[in-house]
């Protein structure tokens, strides 16, 4: 099993920068890919970012979230993180930390962290 916890969420005004992060622990050791999702409300879950756990860290992002948005890693502390910059109201969504093994086909998920982007 593997258990994520993000943390970082909160209340933002427009334009503002938040980052979130997501903690891994237990059976980490096999995952391939983390990544964040969000929902808003009455929305389905969608992509945010995507980050492979291999040397070369490839990163994948939603159209909406490039060149505002940056995903990263530190191995160390099994932790990734998403730096929301320049924020909108639309970016309003509970986000949701994602881990995938790619051998075995399954994923998990961490129990959301609020991101409220309001004036």
């Amino acid at each position: 099993q593997v258990q994520l916890v993000e943390s970082g969420g909160g209340l933002v005004q427009p334009g503002g920068s938040l980052r979130l992060s997501c903690a891994a622990s237990g059976s980490i050791v096999s995952i391939n890919a983390m990544g964040w999702y969000r929902q808003a409300p009455g929305q389905q879950r969608e992509l945010v970012a995507i980050i492979a756990l291999t040397s070369a860290g490839s990163t994948h992002y939603a159209d909406s979230m490039k060149g505002r948005f940056t995903i990263s890693r530190d191995n160390a502390k099994n932790t990734v993180y998403l730096q929301m910059n320049s924020l909108e109201p639309e970016d309003t969504a509970v986000y949701y930390c994602n881990a995938q093994k790619f051998s075995s086909g399954t994923t998990y998920w961490g129990q959301g962290t609020q991101v409220t982007v309001s004036s």
